[in-house]
């Protein structure tokens, strides 16, 4: 029976924070550990420039993503891990597929019309495309299944409808991709609005953040007088109350939230222990990262290696795609 594969990415835009770890992350994990699957895992840089970026830092920012991959659990032993960009298969994929999906389709996506609002400024094509690339990301290794969260599936759904017409109209074998839900899709932002994000500042607590960060991050999350007579379901109090389930589970929550309704509930006291429950979970990925860190050429060979294999799976989709659709070279 052949394996299932997988492919999924992060742009490198800043550390991976607690909301790529359960988001995603955390699936990547799983599913590499499973012997039904096959997966292909990247920091995602070309994707990166889609949006202002520093062109000074992206390769360091890129590397970064990696070991923070490597610190978080995901095994070169196990999965293929490496760089966008080291697999420029990806980009000419992308190109082809721009001939079959109308520009109409890219404009009314909802994550492009959030990127035209959030970068009035920077409406550039690549950032049109993005879609595109996304589904040449996941095509080149006709890879079944993604592990992202919700707000990625529009995108999926972009991938399946070029499966569709490439398969239709040149007789390609493209899979129709589905999304896997990971358990904990959703981590929601310290702001009290939307999700934990890299581009909002003061929204996220990084992997590898140390105690007093995360105490400083918790400590500017909204709150209220910490009493009335119906427990928040939105906002920076429903929220921090969703991190303590997190890292401290469901009864732990629930004391809390019976204190907001009776007495009443201390935020300080809430946050401290947060904190540190967040900083105790987080310890192995710390640990992990700085021995990285003390051997860069370690993480430097797995990059390596791992977009010599890519390579070697996207250069025959690419191949058989091109000789499909009519282009010159050897039948």
């Amino acid at each position: 029976m052949s394996k299932i594969r997988v492919f999924s990415g992060t742009r490198a835009t800043g550390r991976l924070h607690l909301g790529n770890y359960f988001g995603a992350v955390k699936g990547y994990i799983d599913l590499q550990n499973d012997p039904n699957y096959e997966c292909v895992y990247m920091a995602v840089d070309v994707h990166t420039i889609t949006t202002p970026y520093d062109h000074h830092g992206l390769a360091s920012a890129t590397k970064e993503i990696i070991m923070d991959y490597l610190a978080a659990g995901l095994d070169p032993a196990k999965a293929i891990i490496t760089i966008q960009s080291l697999v420029p298969e990806h980009v000419e994929l992308a190109f082809l597929f721009s001939s079959i999906i109308s520009v109409a389709k890219m404009q009314h996506l909802p994550t492009f019309k959030d990127k035209v609002k959030q970068h009035p400024d920077h409406v550039t094509l690549a950032l049109l495309n993005y879609p595109t690339l996304m589904a040449a990301d996941i095509l080149a290794y006709k890879a079944s299944v993604v592990p992202a969260g919700l707000d990625q599936e529009p995108h999926i759904e972009v991938t399946r409808e070029i499966a569709r017409r490439m398969n239709d109209l040149y007789g390609t074998d493209f899979p129709e991709t589905k999304r896997i839900a990971t358990p904990t899709q959703y981590v929601p932002s310290l702001t009290g609005e939307g999700k934990m994000s890299k581009s909002v500042e003061g929204s996220s607590i990084n992997l590898t953040d140390d105690l007093s960060v995360i105490k400083k991050r918790l400590a500017s999350c909204p709150t209220d007088s910490g009493k009335g007579d119906e427990v928040p379901k939105t906002g920076g109090v429903a929220n921090l109350l969703n991190f303590v389930e997190i890292f401290q589970g469901i009864e732990r929550k629930k004391a809390y939230e019976n204190d907001y309704l009776n007495q009443g509930l201390r935020y300080g006291d809430l946050k401290a222990e947060l904190a540190q429950a967040i900083f105790d979970y987080l310890a192995p990925i710390r640990e992990k990262r700085l021995e990285l860190e003390q051997n860069p050429e370690y993480v430097d060979q797995i990059i390596r290696e791992g977009a010599e294999k890519a390579r070697t799976i996207a250069a025959a989709t690419l191949a058989e795609t091109k000789r499909k659709m009519g282009f010159y070279g050897k039948n």
